[in-house]
């Protein structure tokens, strides 16, 4: 079964974003998608300084089975990103909701987050995959 921590907003592609205390929003996959993607080799993150869009792309995983694309949550400035991923991009396998968080935005609407989903609807949006 799938990890899937109520202190958190997901969406439908997989992703999810907490609000940090300072107000940042650290974005990452969720345990579900890291077990579909399988074992990780690659993560590609967007730059810092860049703007990412609620729903939009805005990097990439890579494990030995396929790709796939990393979706923004939110909208923001990419604040901080995860460069451990770079040699060790095996932390998202090990630790989605922590080592392997991806990015750091600051939000440019904390409103966007109502409109997110919560941990129960992802559990439902997961059950209806097939995988809990």
């Amino acid at each position: 079964m799938s990890d899937i921590p109520a202190n958190v907003k997901y969406i439908e592609t997989h992703q999810w974003v907490r609000v940090e205390a300072d107000g940042t929003a650290t974005v990452g996959i969720t345990d579900f998608a890291q077990e579909q993607l399988g074992d990780v080799v690659y993560i590609g993150l967007p730059d810092v300084g860049v703007t990412v869009n609620g729903g939009e792309e805005a990097g990439v995983a890579e494990s030995v089975k396929s790709a796939s694309d990393v979706f923004s949550p939110v909208t923001g400035e990419v604040l901080e990103v995860n460069e451990d991923l770079e040699d060790e991009p095996e932390k998202v396998n090990e630790d989605p909701y922590g080592e392997g968080w991806m990015f750091k935005v600051k939000l440019a609407d904390p409103g966007e987050l109502e409109s997110l989903l919560d941990a129960d609807a992802y559990a439902d949006l997961v059950t209806e995959q097939g995988s809990l």
